[in-house]
């Protein structure tokens, strides 16, 4: 199933998607209902929050600093480790293009200005991974630690970072839909109900202990005028127990693999519902007995309705090498077959 992206072009005059990168001038004010978290949840969050700056550094004047201008956010994890949204740290380059800058310059929410070097990346979920030079790690004040298992929808959230490169400034909202897509990245997205602007990008979403729930990746808003940087309240963030795992891999020096049913699907009318059935079908699945035409109906007593959240199963919940139960209907007959995930 394809998943439309939302600048279509019947739709760009209406909808406009806009990810990321600031620039420096004041964001609009941010609205929000008085909220019991503490403050020093607030405090921790925000001395957590770093600022990633552009690259103003004039080549022909090297002796002579380049303004400050924040262009998006990040949040340090621990040990000098800096996460951040891809295409806050993107650059475009004259000769290859967009590239991912390998060294970085962050904002503390002290104004210290310190160095990071890439560690590790990923395109398919625009997460990227640095680490502060070790002789400037104690200059960062706090870190932050991913929230244990899964969101849902009403959870009382709240971000800081740079909105329009301006801040560190605080937004708070409540999670909307929490298995949403855009045709930014290869995996689902959570939405809020939250201010944030350009340049919030790569900012951690918080819970109400000031744990991480998502980093903040795009906003969707309708202004007719696509060359200025605008704010929303539908936003989009990368789910931090996917994020987490494409940290722990990259800090672990590994690359991140994801497992491999080996289905290929097609939607198919079942009765009055819409489901998804297999079009093609490969090992594994097809050693353990799945055939082609075979409805699929759930796995692991997980309702599968579309092709996307079958994917999204298997990146956040398995690993390569498990075993995994098929629930399936074929003609008439539920059938249950088990799968050994394979990997790629």
């Amino acid at each position: 199933m394809r998943i439309h992206h939302m600048v279509s072009s019947h739709l760009s005059r209406l909808f406009m998607f806009t990810a990321w990168a600031g620039v420096t001038m004041l964001a609009a004010p941010l609205s929000a209902e008085p909220t019991p978290l503490s403050q020093d949840t607030f405090l921790r969050a925000k001395q957590a929050t770093v600022g990633i700056l552009e690259d103003t550094q004039d080549q022909r004047t090297p002796e002579k600093p380049g303004k400050i201008v924040v262009r998006g956010t990040g949040f340090h994890l621990r040990d000098g480790y800096v996460i951040t949204a891809r295409h806050a740290a993107e650059k475009h380059d004259p000769s290859t293009g967009t590239i991912i800058q390998k060294h970085v310059r962050i904002l503390t929410n002290d104004l210290n200005e310190l160095p990071a070097d890439i560690v590790g990346d990923s395109a398919f979920m625009d997460v990227v991974i640095y680490r502060v030079a070790e002789e400037h790690r104690s200059k960062l004040q706090a870190g932050t630690v991913f929230a244990a298992g899964d969101v849902a929808p009403g959870m009382e959230v709240f971000t800081v970072g740079y909105p329009l490169g301006w801040g560190p400034t605080m937004a708070f909202g409540r999670l909307g839909n929490t298995n949403t897509f855009l045709q930014t990245v290869e995996t689902r997205l959570i939405q809020a109900d939250l201010s944030a602007c350009s340049g919030n990008s790569g900012g951690g979403l918080f819970n109400a202990q000031g744990e991480i729930v998502g980093i903040m990746h795009a906003i969707i808003q309708t202004e007719k005028d696509e060359t200025q940087a605008h704010c929303s309240r539908m936003t989009f963030a990368i789910p931090g127990i996917l994020a987490e795992r494409i940290v722990n891999a990259a800090l672990a020096g590994k690359p991140l693999t994801f497992s491999k049913l080996g289905i290929h699907m097609t939607s198919v009318k079942d009765g009055t519902k819409w489901r998804m059935a297999v079009k093609e079908v490969a090992d594994p699945a097809k050693e353990a007995g799945i055939q082609k035409h075979d409805i699929l109906l759930a796995i692991e007593d997980t309702e599968i309705l579309d092709a996307a959240q079958l994917k999204n199963y298997l990146i956040e919940r398995t690993t390569p090498g498990q075993e995994v139960s098929v629930k399936v209907r074929r003609i008439d007959a539920d059938l249950t077959f088990h799968v050994v995930l394979g990997g790629g």
